[in-house]
C-alpha cells in the first residue's frame, strides 16, 4: 500500500510526458511535494469537455484533489484516509469505490518517487521509488467528484490502485511480513505504475477492459534508494528543583 508519495514538480515533465500545457502560474502543490492520505494534490484525467467537439479543449487536464477517494456518503474529507489506495481484487464490490470504476473514471497521478517501509533487516527503513530513466511515475488511479457537505461546494478526490505484489522481485520485501503466512502467501501489494505507451489506452479505456492494464511494473525499470530516518534525539530530562533551605533563624537574644 503507498500512503506518502512524492508529487512530479518538475513542469518539463509533466508538459513532455502528458502534453500538458500548463499556465506560467502553475505552482506544485502547496501543501508540500510530499503527499499523504487527505492532502490536495494533483492528478492527470480527460478534461469532461473533450466530447464537445471544441478544439480548444486538451487531450489531458492537471487537476488538484484529496488524496484518498471520497464517495458521495462521505461526510467529510477524514473520510480519505481509508480510501487512498483501491485494492483491485475487490475495487468493483466496495462501496467506497465501485461507483468510480464501474464509470470507468480512470485518472493518472504524477509521482517523481514512491515511499515504501523495508522490513528486510527487522526494522522498518523508509524506501525512495524512482524511475531508473528518471521520468515520472505514472500510477493508474480513480477520480471522483465530491460535493462538500460543509461548504456545498464540489470537489474533487483519488485513489491508487495497487495489485498483489508477493512475486515482485523489489516489492515482494516492502512492509512487515506476516509470520503465519508463507512468502508466496504474504499479499505485499503494490501501486500500479503504468508504461508510458498506455496513458492515453488506460484513460479512455472502458470498465471491461480495465483490468488489461492493472499489471507489474518491471523492477529492472526502477531504482530503489534506502532513506533512513534521522536518529530520535532523546529530549533532555528536566532539571529536579532542589529543594528549598529553610532561612536561618535568627536569636531574639
Amino acid at each position: 500500500m503507498c500512503s506518502h508519495y512524492q508529487a512530479e514538480k518538475r513542469r518539463k515533465q509533466l508538459e513532455k510526458r502528458f502534453g500538458l500545457k500548463l499556465p506560467p502560474d502553475w505552482e506544485p502543490p502547496p501543501g508540500g511535494l510530499h503527499i499523504y492520505p487527505t492532502q490536495m494534490a494533483p492528478f492527470i484525467r480527460r478534461p469532461p469537455e473533450r466530447d464537445s467537439g471544441d478544439d480548444a479543449v486538451p487531450d489531458f487536464e492537471i487537476v488538484e484533489g484529496h488524496f484518498g477517494l471520497l464517495p458521495g456518503f462521505a461526510k467529510d474529507a477524514g473520510y480519505g484516509k481509508n480510501t487512498y489506495n483501491a485494492r483491485s481484487e475487490t475495487v468493483e464490490q466496495l462501496a467506497s469505490f465501485k461507483q468510480a470504476w464501474s464509470q470507468a473514471r480512470h485518472c493518472i497521478v504524477p509521482c517523481e518517487a514512491i515511499y515504501e517501509p523495508d522490513w528486510r533487516t527487522g526494522s522498518n527503513i523508509p524506501t525512495r521509488f524512482t524511475a531508473a530513466n528518471d521520468e515520472t511515475l505514472g500510477v493508474a488511479g480513480l477520480w471522483a467528484p465530491w460535493k462538500n457537505p460543509q461548504t456545498s461546494l464540489w470537489e474533487l478526490s483519488f485513489t491508487m490502485l495497487t495489485i498483489n505484489a508477493d512475486t515482485h522481485p523489489l516489492f515482494k520485501e516492502m512492509h512487515r511480513p506476516d509470520p503465519q503466512r508463507r512468502p508466496e502467501q504474504q499479499d505485499k501489494r503494490m501501486v500500479v505504475i503504468l508504461p508510458e505507451a498506455q496513458y492515453e489506452e488506460w484513460l479512455d479505456a472502458p470498465v471491461e477492459r480495465s483490468r488489461d492494464f492493472l499489471n507489474q511494473f518491471p523492477a529492472e525499470r526502477l531504482v530503489m534508494t534506502p532513506e533512513p530516518l534521522p536518529p530520535k534525539v532523546p529530549k533532555p530530562k528536566p532539571e529536579r528543583a532542589q529543594p528549598k533551605v529553610p532561612p536561618a533563624q535568627t536569636s531574639l537574644f
